[in-house]
């Protein structure tokens, strides 16, 4: 599904440009623009979902293939030291995007109060 108010799947249709890190038929993962740690990479589903409160039994395959792609986007970086990954579900919990992504972070400490 194909949400034309989000900037998410509008940024997977290409109609807003982003750095690419990763691409497939499932997923997208591009750079944050607005990085909270010197690796800032966000996963998305190119199906809209607008978090993982959402997500349901059918999505099992969707979610293992994008964690599976999150690994591999570590080694890519050679994010050998660590990374972590988060994802928020809802405005009290700090999302600012109702499309499904999962954040990977790595390069510093960092607290639960920066994603």
């Amino acid at each position: 599904m194909f949400d034309p108010n989000c900037i998410f799947c509008n940024i997977v249709e290409g109609e807003i440009p982003s750095t690419k890190v990763y691409e497939d038929d499932m997923c997208l993962a591009f750079r944050d623009i607005n990085p909270l740690a010197p690796t800032h990479v966000l996963v998305i589903p190119k199906t809209h979902i607008e978090s993982c409160a959402e997500l349901t039994e059918e999505h099992e395959a969707l979610i293992g293939h994008i964690f599976t792609v999150i690994a591999k986007i570590a080694r890519d970086l050679g994010l050998d030291n660590g990374f972590r990954v988060v994802s928020n579900a809802g405005l009290e919990a700090g999302q600012t995007v109702p499309h499904l992504h999962f954040h990977i972070l790595a390069g510093r400490p960092m607290s639960a109060k920066m994603v």
